[in-house]
């Protein structure tokens, strides 16, 4: 298959056309089937990447090439997930799903320290590694239900790190409450989880969230399927 010429194939798409998909190969060797998927990006933030990258041209005494600037007008995505599983207006829509699972790395390397070795000894190390994963796993067990409360109650969503960093300040009392009764860790939990709806919420933002995006997208696609049932009724 030939080398796909992206630019010159994306300056032939009707104007009116904002979600297309191509077939194409990727890998020198050993080539992969794959998806590509293009979605054209309104004008307004079209006209702010170009005129960044004329700017930043400018400033090494260089022009950018209009293939580039034609690029600048499409998000571009290669998955190879099956259309069956991933329509082609799901794809966009996945993306910015993969910055969560970054922030759970972060939150494991930077706020629980589970990549900051104190010891080169086999057992201590062992023994450092199970208990931060233990806490990773408290973390992650309180995590759904404060996420919930605080959309529920508030309409915020909450942040992993923000709330990895609470419940790592009260590190010292989560470990005193564990060693008192399973009544005092309860209700140290308790109170923890209530603070956090408060401490750990994101930023309210104008723009959508991933997840508002995401129910957004559900909404509609349960609308859709009670109006067909209504339709074929």
């Amino acid at each position: 298959m030939d080398p796909v010429k992206l630019a010159a194939v994306l300056l032939t798409v009707a104007l009116d056309l904002l979600l297309l998909e191509q077939a194409i190969f990727i890998g020198a060797t050993e080539r992969v089937a794959s998806r590509l998927i293009a979605v054209r990006m309104p004008e307004a933030i079209v006209n702010a990447r170009r005129r960044i990258a004329r700017k930043n041209a400018k400033t090494k005494g260089d022009t950018p090439s209009q293939a580039h600037l034609t690029l600048l007008a499409w998000n571009l995505f290669i998955t190879n997930v099956p259309p069956t599983i991933w329509t082609t207006a799901t794809v966009p829509k996945v993306y910015p799903i993969r910055w969560q699972i970054e922030l759970i790395f972060k939150s494991w390397k930077s706020y629980l320290h589970l990549a900051a070795l104190t010891t080169t000894k086999e057992d201590s190390t062992l023994c450092y590694l199970y208990g931060r994963m233990l806490r990773i796993l408290f973390n992650y067990a309180l995590c759904p239900q404060t996420r919930a409360t605080l959309w529920l109650q508030h309409q915020r969503e909450l942040s992993l790190l923000k709330f990895a960093r609470h419940f790592q300040a009260l590190a010292a009392s989560w470990l005193q409450a564990i060693f008192q009764s399973a009544f005092e860790l309860y209700h140290f939990l308790q109170r923890a989880c209530t603070t956090a709806e408060r401490l750990a919420a994101k930023a309210l933002r104008k723009r959508r969230t991933t997840a508002q995006v995401l129910q957004e997208g559900i909404r509609l696609a349960l609308e859709a399927g009670a109006f067909a049932a209504v339709v074929n009724a």
